[in-house]
């Protein structure tokens, strides 16, 4: 059984930055596929970013609404992942969700129900 423990939710103006972390407690952290989706209130869970399990190169995906603003990454010896949030928006507000699913990749890591382990989520509000 996979813990997922996020941090780094808070208030932020919109144009600000902030970093979301995920902290995992199962040693083999390096097997996860590791992502992050979000949800607003009256909204389906959106993924966010996703990162691949870690062989030599770990590939990122993400939603065509955070592109060239979030990045995703890890760090194996931490057993954490990141998701750093520049040039946020109003629209970003929601539950962030720290996720994890073995041997995942490609399209199949857009897709919520793919994912078996998930944290208890953090809230980021954008103020305008």
């Amino acid at each position: 059984q996979v813990q997922l423990v996020e941090s780094g939710g808070g208030l932020v103006q919109a144009g600000g930055s902030l970093r979301l972390s995920c902290a995992a407690t199962d040693p083999t952290f390096i097997n996860y596929s590791m992502a992050w989706f979000r949800q607003a209130p009256g909204t389906e869970r959106e993924f966010v970013s996703g990162i691949t399990r870690d062989i030599g190169t770990a590939s990122t995906y993400h939603g065509d609404s955070v592109k060239g603003r979030f990045t995703i990454s890890r760090d194996n010896t931490k057993n954490t992942v990141y998701l750093q949030m520049n040039r946020m928006k109003p629209d970003d507000s929601a539950v962030y969700y720290c996720a994890a699913a073995p041997f995942l990749q490609g399209a199949a890591m857009t897709n919520f129900r793919a994912y078996a382990y998930w944290g208890q989520g953090t809230q980021v509000t954008v103020s305008s």
